[in-house]
């Protein structure tokens, strides 16, 4: 299994990924797709770095928590909370709700599971 390391890596891989796409793409695809798919593994790898879940458990929340965020733009949260949109509040909460980042986030969710089960486990463990 991966240690603890591996995961503060990849979480701060993710991170500056995220930052990326953030600030040099504007285009249909790569930041309201990708970056939503993305997601999902910087959570992921981020709850991996601090707690000590299993894999699926921690799949599962962090496909959550961007269904809890998706549902908060839904609901326009900034606006009931009086909250004027800048950076910080577009990066976190977003800016609209759309089904197909219900999908992103749930094939991001996905991929992690078949990542961490079928990949990192399989090669990281020995063999007797």
């Amino acid at each position: 299994m991966l240690k603890k390391t591996h995961y503060l890596v990849l979480t701060m891989l993710f991170l500056l990924i995220e930052l990326c796409i953030d600030q040099f793409f504007h285009d249909r695809f790569i930041r309201p797709v990708l970056g939503d798919y993305l997601i999902v593994f910087l959570v992921y790898f981020g709850l991996k770095t601090l707690i000590n879940l299993k894999p699926v458990t921690a799949v599962i929340i962090a496909t959550f928590f961007a269904y809890v965020v998706e549902t908060m733009q839904y609901i326009n949260i900034l606006s009931l909370l009086n909250l004027k949109p800048n950076t910080l509040t577009r990066l976190t909460l977003g800016s609209s709700f759309s089904w197909e980042d219900m999908l992103a986030y749930t094939l991001g969710g996905l991929t992690i599971y078949y990542l961490e089960y079928y990949v990192f486990i399989k090669f990281t463990t020995k063999k007797e």
